[in-house]
């Protein structure tokens, strides 16, 4: 995925695509309500920006298949694997902060043919 010619680009520092930016500022501008979230990772990044644009009014739709995280290890030692770590996190926001989605479902909400 890259962005087209023209395409504004939002470059971050911290976990919330929303601090530090002019994230919301450019959504305002645009009358933007509905955001479709994408990237990396899903406990940290994607989580805090679905968080924010949540508890900010946007309606938020995460896209499970196009999100992902590493293993993490817990206090004790223990491995979290990838997976597991990933489906917790979808699990912790959808409905309260995001509709957890999938990317057929988006480009078809888009117009798009999916096979």
């Amino acid at each position: 995925m890259a962005p087209e010619q023209g395409e504004t680009v939002i470059t971050k520092d911290v976990n919330s695509a929303f601090i530090g930016t002019t994230l919301q500022e450019q959504l305002q501008g645009r009358g933007i309500r509905e955001l479709v979230i994408v990237g990396l990772t899903t406990p940290h990044c994607v989580s805090t920006t679905a968080r924010m644009a949540g508890n900010l009014g946007y309606t938020v739709y995460l896209v499970s298949d196009a999100t992902a995280a590493f293993q993490l290890t817990a206090p004790d030692g223990t491995i979290c694997d990838a997976e597991t770590v990933h489906r917790v996190s979808l699990i912790t926001l959808h409905v309260e902060f995001a509709e957890v989605v999938n990317t057929a479902s988006v480009l078809r909400a888009a117009g798009v043919e999916v096979a």
